[in-house]
């Protein structure tokens, strides 16, 4: 943890009023006795396993129905001593000893586990287990497990057994056989994020949204219990379980994972609704998006680009693909798009060129894209975004989602199936459609006269697919259709960036008032769709 960023501190601390399954109590410490000189020492038992108890993802979810219908449990904290002293410069000198990797003893093992240490934010136990051969065994962790720098070992001490632990990570050789590489992580509330082959971490995930971005209080389920199957030798996928408490609900997750090129997590998720929920977040991402070439203007900064994230990403039932470039805007903005049963939808950082970020530290051209694609039929409902204002790189302020149309009922017990993809996922190169490269934006009219006011440009660069093989000249065979809700589109042009291949939409817009305008483009031609279709909410105000 000595590499802790102050975005994992924001949602440690988001997450300090969700509700917790109690935690264990720490055992005492107990000196040997001394023997005098000369005598055998009496014989002492060894210590005793931790017990085994039966344990499957059918059991867990009949403990967290059952635990839907008695009333919320409070949090519990630890009422270690050494704990509650540990400050934000302590805690950061704390980081588990990699020595001491759970699961590094089994023979060609393709996973490790490290966990995170509890102290300053971070004071709700989590707790640990194996599982084998249908049998759960607690996972127990000491002081003796994590490494102490400078200040910090004057405030821990040794050997003194810990309540829990704050979350765990996950190791594989993802990018070399012969490094262990962090994988995933779950710490803080529900959430978690993984990383792809080359990716460093961006976005994260959670286990479900309550209440996000609505007038009343938003809701933080938390994980407060993990198990984790023993990984078999040589495997490449290893499956986690969690059990989820909260005020409104309580779950039982299940996680298989298998890294690679794009890391992938098949989820399922069996909810138990104990209070009427208004707002049901399903397969939730957070990510961050600060500015870019259409609102770069409003930061005094020497990089192109800030953002782990570009765009939202939906394939609908039929077929047909949006994509709805992300934005920082002046006021808190939500966009609704109704579906039934899409096919996927996710967060995409597509810009992939290190030149267009130059950001040799935070590495944004490598942070992962996360597609979500449901099992089953999800029904109808709508994939809400949600944008927040920022001013710093540090805030997660882009949320999206599933909200089923039937709201989530008390007594109700819900089950949702889906997969992440975690990694660069760009355009599927065999898509006869084109896709969205980048948007821009500034003043609208015409470059080098006075023009007038209360216009916005848009540019629009639509690449590959079959209008990639066209000439400019075949612009007159491309036509784009636009539309613009409580605005109007003044101009718009279409033509051939013959340096890049794109082609190139340009549209005028004007508002009817200070409501956000609603714009949408796409290319057509030879009696069918040419491109994924974009959308955009512009507001004037």
């Amino acid at each position: 943890m000595s590499n802790l960023t102050r975005r994992q501190l924001l949602r440690a601390g988001s997450a300090m009023g969700c509700l917790a399954a109690a935690g264990l109590v720490p055992r005492p410490l107990m000196a040997q006795d001394a023997q005098p000189a000369g005598d055998a020492a009496p014989a002492t038992a060894a210590p005793a396993a931790p017990q085994q108890t039966p344990f499957s993802f059918d059991a867990l979810a009949a403990e967290m129905q059952q635990a839907a219908k008695g009333d919320p449990v409070p949090p519990a904290t630890s009422s270690a001593d050494f704990l509650s002293k540990l400050t934000y410069d302590s805690y950061r000198l704390i980081r588990f000893d990699p020595a001491k990797a759970r699961f590094a003893d089994i023979e060609n093992t393709r996973f490790e586990l490290q966990a995170f240490h509890l102290g300053w934010l971070f004071k709700e136990p989590v707790q640990l287990f194996t599982v084998e051969a249908d049998q759960s065994r607690p996972m127990e962790f000491n002081t003796d497990d994590f490494i102490y720098e400078r200040e910090a070992r004057q405030i821990v001490p040794e050997h003194a057994a810990l309540p829990g632990v704050a979350g765990f990570r996950l190791h594989s050789p993802i990018n070399r056989p012969d490094i262990m590489d962090e994988l995933i992580a779950f710490q803080g509330a529900s959430y978690f994020r993984a990383l792809g082959r080359g990716s460093a971490y961006g976005l994260s995930a959670r286990g479900l949204a309550v209440n996000t971005g609505l007038s009343v209080a938003e809701e933080f389920p938390r994980f407060t219990r993990f198990w984790i199957e023993t990984p078999q030798p040589g495997a490449n996928t290893i499956t986690v379980y969690a059990a989820m408490n909260s005020q409104s609900l309580t779950g039982a997750y299940r996680f298989v994972i298998t890294p690679g090129e794009a890391t992938v997590m098949d989820v399922t998720a069996r909810l138990f609704i104990r209070a009427d929920i208004q707002q049901l977040g399903v397969a939730p991402l957070t990510s961050m998006f600060l500015y870019g070439p259409r609102n770069r203007s409003d930061f005094d900064d020497y990089r192109p680009k800030v953002h782990d994230s570009d765009g939202l990403a939906i394939e609908q039932a039929d077929g047909d693909k949006i994509w709805r470039p992300l934005q920082n805007p002046g006021k808190l903005a939500s966009s609704y798009f109704s579906e039934v049963a899409p096919k996927s939808f996710g967060l995409y950082q597509r810009d992939r060129d290190f030149d267009h970020y130059q950001d040799a530290s935070a590495h944004y051209e490598r942070r992962p894209s996360v597609r979500v694609t449901p099992k089953g039929d999800w029904g109808k409902g709508m994939v809400r975004l949600v944008e927040i204002p920022s001013n710093l790189e540090v805030n997660d302020n882009i949320v999206a989602f599933w909200v089923p149309e039937a709201p989530a009922k008390a007594g109700d017990a819900l089950e949702f199936a889906y997969r992440l993809e975690w990694g660069d996922l760009p355009p599927d190169p065999a898509d006869t459609r084109a896709h969205i490269e980048e948007t821009r934006a500034g003043e609208g009219g015409v470059s080098g006269v006075e023009n007038t006011k209360g216009t916005r440009k848009f540019v629009i660069d639509f690449k590959d697919g079959e209008i990639s093989r066209l000439p400019g000249s075949a612009a007159d065979k491309i036509k784009p259709v636009t539309h613009a809700s409580k605005g109007k589109i003044v101009t718009q042009t279409l033509s051939k960036v013959e340096q890049d291949g794109v082609w190139r939409l340009v549209l005028d817009v004007s508002a009817d008032g200070d409501a956000p305008v609603e714009l949408s483009a796409h290319l057509s031609g030879f009696g069918r769709s040419l491109s994924e279709t974009w959308l955009y909410q512009w507001n004037k105000s």
